[in-house]
């Protein structure tokens, strides 16, 4: 994760330290615009589980990932702020379960009555956004933004375990924006987004109720949208 952030950060300080030799018009991006996107998400989970068997508590590591695919809409309105800056503010929203599972290794004193291991899994959906994005004009139909937004989403659970709040986190993404003379436009981004931890509960049998499950995804993603600039 450390690698996006710093390929992320030392692209966009490449771009906006050229920007002043370019030569572009920024009023051809402004204006209020909408679209529809396609997301590839990789989504991966590093949290614990924790139980007690026989008044002893024993921990198991939890680190998982799954690749998930994903559409959605976006609206916002790119405000000018010279001949070649502009702050895009907007809201998105993106459906396509992202469900990461664990089974635990751990077979003593947890599952059933026969033994086997606990089966448990989250399920990320439904994410809700809102960003503002600082864009540099390249052309006078390209742009380069860096974005940074909020996000929420449902979680849903798998297993004999309660079912946590939903997520928030924080989104920081890197991307291009292609403006054609009608109107249409195209933007290809690469991004990630890490959440707060969410934690559960065991639930059912006595012993099962002992064990507790906490985890903080991160998905990282590329999108395209495809829309029109009024």
């Amino acid at each position: 994760m450390k690698k996006i952030i710093t390929m992320i950060c030392a692209a966009c300080t490449l771009v906006f330290t050229s920007a002043g030799t370019a030569m572009a018009d920024s009023g051809n991006f402004a204006g209020p615009y909408i679209g529809i996107s396609g997301l590839a998400a990789g989504a991966a989970v590093e949290g614990k589980s924790r139980s007690a068997t026989e008044g002893v508590f024993e921990e198991d590591t939890v680190n998982a990932g799954k690749a998930t695919l994903a559409t959605g809409i976006e609206a916002g309105y790119a405000l000018p702020l010279g001949d070649q800056f502009l702050i895009d503010i907007g809201a998105s929203y993106l459906t396509g379960e992202a469900k990461i599972g664990h089974v635990s290794s751990d077979v003593s004193g947890r599952g059933g009555e026969d033994g086997s291991p606990d089966e448990v899994s989250f399920a990320v959906d439904k994410i809700a956004s809102i960003y503002v994005a600082p864009s540099v004009a390249l052309s006078d139909t390209s742009s380069v933004y860096l974005k940074w937004g909020l996000s929420e989403a449902d979680v849903g659970v798998t297993g004999d375990i309660t079912t946590p709040g939903n997520l928030s986190g924080e989104t920081l993404a890197l991307g291009t924006r292609i403006v054609l003379d009608s109107g249409i436009f195209i933007r290809s981004e690469a991004g990630y987004t890490s959440y707060n931890e969410i934690a559960s509960q065991g639930k059912g049998n006595t012993i099962n109720a002992t064990t507790s499950y906490s985890a903080e995804p991160t998905i990282a993603y590329g999108k395209v949208s495809l829309g029109f600039r009024f």
